[in-house]
């Protein structure tokens, strides 16, 4: 028999309301998933047929977890979901994502809107080649558009439903609207269909064919939406279509953790849902089982600037727990030299592992200094919502170039490199003087200096293999003979190098997004401005560049193991952490352009920024530290910054700077341990009446 005793009076109320429409506020940590499927569980346990039940959440991984935790409470009905165009006979509720949920309803009925049952579906690679060819054949001579923009804005345009989407920049929304119907016709035409059509594809079912929603409806007669804040326009309408009748819709969410407006997300879903349901019961869960009561006072302090919000303030039974804490630095390097020697004093000090704690950001970018400040203290970590820094392709192309330019034995770097940007070295002769290498038994490098082969190639392409030769071998020439007490060399060096070479103008051209091209030149730049490093002078400049590669080559064992999220340290970007927990949680780049970043204030979307900021916060459980810089390098130069107006919105009684925190005394057992994982860092064996 179910168990509701276990839970809090709230979560007992949204439990047991199972009738007509409710509004479940799940704030954060409140226990939003348990009550979602322990609602299901009662739901059967009251009589209602399994069959009759449909919970959509957005992703298969938490319809997964749902679907395991409904079989914990109630083995009966939580059994393997039914095949997709399976009957409608079964006992067993349906819970699966917003698309899943469509994929089913257009396997029985899609054959009414003139596509066959057997219509696939096109992922993003495939969208987009439909796209170059629309672009291809309505493009004036000359003229370059991003596929990938145009994609992305033609999303946004086809879920905005007729209200539109006021952030969408009006001429690509009109270019979007220009395609959009020889995009259909061509998906068609192939009997495909993407992820936009399945919800589109069945609302138009819904609209045309009454009978099938009708059928839809008798089917679905309870139905729990989670994460409702997140909905865009078209899963609205979804939603509303299905339980206008029967007005058995449970909605969970938090308008505090709407942070994906930039790609459709619609909070007026979760904030005037009384315009649709005026009936609607509202329960509140704001007991919080993840935090300490000064993270939750802080959080709710800075929520609470928002106008437009429900009302709710999280609390904990927990105690006051630790205050927040404020580091203010100097520029990023510090910034993440500061990061890094908090997360192993509590490491050796404390005992707290590297998996426990995690440091959040508000921009991919803000990586580098902190995936550079990791690795050079040997420190394992994980980077989750973006791509490494140093796996960006304009940054592995550079460092190839580096690596072929000591080296050009190393054919991997070599290859990458050889016609990047173009020289006249097309696929082909790069494959004969692989395969010409192969035969020989020797390095690509070589083959490419022979002059028998040489002469196979017609006259331009030999001058493109002669020039490419050369170029390695001049650049060598200079780094074995640069000066070694010239501390910026090896900067101008790369500097030179790449402008010589043309791969800044490259990038320029290949990114259609004057934006993205920006960003992969900052990349770049931030990555020359950090080669001469520290302690490096006084060895020239080639040494100098192999030590500098030494450092940023990530051991491949400590990789292996943060990638099976072993012992590492969690990095993430804030929009990335919704939905996850770490007991020790590090905000970084708290300052004005960042958070809230730049193009907040022109879009009107501050509310959001601050809501993401929330967010972030509310991912600590035991501690927060909080950081910000007085000056941030933008292509090596210090630009002055200010810190983030969200800082001036916490309670001064519950935050502490860094440099003013008392030295808290340390045990003998702790320091004994510290000092041994000193000791065994520095490679020495301890002897035991060292200490």
């Amino acid at each position: 028999m179910l168990n509701l005793n276990t839970l809090n009076p709230q979560q007992r109320q949204a439990v047991e309301s199972i009738h007509g429409p409710v509004l479940i506020l799940a704030g954060a940590g409140t226990g939003k998933t348990r009550v979602i499927t322990t609602r299901i569980a009662h739901l059967v346990a009251q009589g209602i047929p399994p069959s009759h039940i449909l919970a959509v959440t957005f992703t298969n991984k938490a319809a997964r977890e749902m679907l395991e935790r409904v079989r914990q409470l109630a083995p009966r009905t939580g059994q393997a979901q039914r095949p997709l165009d399976g009957a409608h006979t079964d006992s067993r509720p349906t819970v699966c994502t917003f698309h899943s949920l469509c994929v089913r309803i257009l396997r029985q009925h899609i054959e009414r809107l003139g596509y066959k049952r057997n219509f696939v579906i096109y992922d993003e690679a495939e969208q987009l080649g439909v796209v170059r060819k629309i672009l291809s054949q309505i493009s004036a001579a000359g003229e370059k558009t991003d596929p990938a923009a145009v994609l992305s804005v033609l999303s946004r345009v086809r879920n905005a439903g007729r209200q539109g989407d006021a952030r969408i920049d009006p001429s690509a929304a009109a270019l979007a609207e220009h395609i959009r119907g020889r995009y259909q016709s061509a998906l068609q035409a192939c009997n495909a269909v993407d992820f936009d059509d399945l919800i589109l594809l069945t609302l138009r079912l819904f609209g045309e064919h009454g009978d099938v929603l009708e059928a839809c409806r008798a089917r679905y007669r309870y139905v729990m939406v989670d994460e409702y804040q997140d909905t865009n326009a078209a899963q609205f309408e979804l939603v509303h279509a299905l339980t206008r009748q029967h007005r058995n819709l449970c909605v969970v969410g938090d308008d505090d953790q709407s942070i994906y407006g930039w790609r459709g997300a619609e909070v007026a879903n979760l904030l005037e849902l009384e315009t649709h349901f005026p009936e609607v019961r509202v329960i509140k869960l704001e007991q919080n089982y993840r935090s300490t009561n000064t993270i939750l006072s802080a959080a709710n302090a800075v929520i609470q600037r928002n106008d437009r919000r429900r009302g709710k303030r999280l609390w904990s039974k927990k105690d006051q727990g630790a205050k927040l804490t404020l580091f203010t630095c100097q520029h990023e390097e510090e910034e993440a030299q500061r990061v890094v020697e908090e997360i192993e004093f509590e490491r050796q000090a404390r005992r707290i592992p590297w998996r426990d704690q995690a440091v959040l950001f508000r921009t991919n970018q803000q990586s580098r200094p902190l995936e550079t400040a990791l690795r050079k203290a040997s420190v394992r970590y994980h980077l989750v919502g973006g791509q490494s820094f140093f796996d960006r392709r304009e940054v592995r192309d550079v460092l190839a170039y580096f690596k072929a330019i000591l080296n050009p034995h190393d054919d991997i770097s070599l290859l990458r490199i050889a016609n990047v940007p173009a020289r006249g070295l097309s696929d082909a002769t790069l494959q004969r003087l692989l395969a010409a290498s192969q035969e020989r038994k020797g390095s690509v490098f070589s083959a490419l200096k022979n002059p028998v082969l040489q002469a196979s190639f017609p006259a331009r392409t030999r001058e493109s293999l002669e020039g490419f030769a050369a170029l390695l071998e001049d650049q060598r020439t200079q780094l074995v003979q640069g000066e070694a007490r010239d501390p910026g060399v090896l900067g101008r060096w790369a500097h030179a190098l790449l402008e010589g070479v043309g791969y800044f103008d490259e990038l320029r051209r290949s990114e259609k997004n004057a934006e993205a091209a920006e960003n992969r030149l900052r990349n770049l730049k931030d990555l020359i401005a950090s080669i001469d490093g520290e302690g490096a002078v006084g060895l020239v400049p080639g040494d100098r560049l192999e030590r500098f590669l030494e450092n940023v080559s990530l051991d491949a064992e400590r990789e292996e193991e943060s990638a099976d999220h072993g012992d590492a340290v969690t990095l993430i970007t804030m929009h990335s952490c919704k939905g996850l927990e770490f007991p020790h949680v590090f905000i970084v780049g708290l300052e004005e352009g960042l958070l809230p970043h730049a193009r907040a204030k022109e879009e009107g979307t501050l509310d959001e920024e601050r809501r993401l900021f929330y967010v972030a916060m509310t991912r600590a459980m035991q501690t927060l530290r909080l950081s910000h810089c007085s000056g941030r390098r933008k292509y090596g130069q210090l630009s002055p910054c200010h810190p983030s107006r969200f800082l001036l919105e916490l309670p001064d009684d519950l935050v502490e700077h860094a440099d003013d925190r008392p030295n808290e005394p340390v045990t003998q057992e702790i320091a004994k341990d510290w000092f041994a994982a000193m000791r065994a860092r520095l490679g020495s064996t301890p002897s035991p009446h060292t200490y």
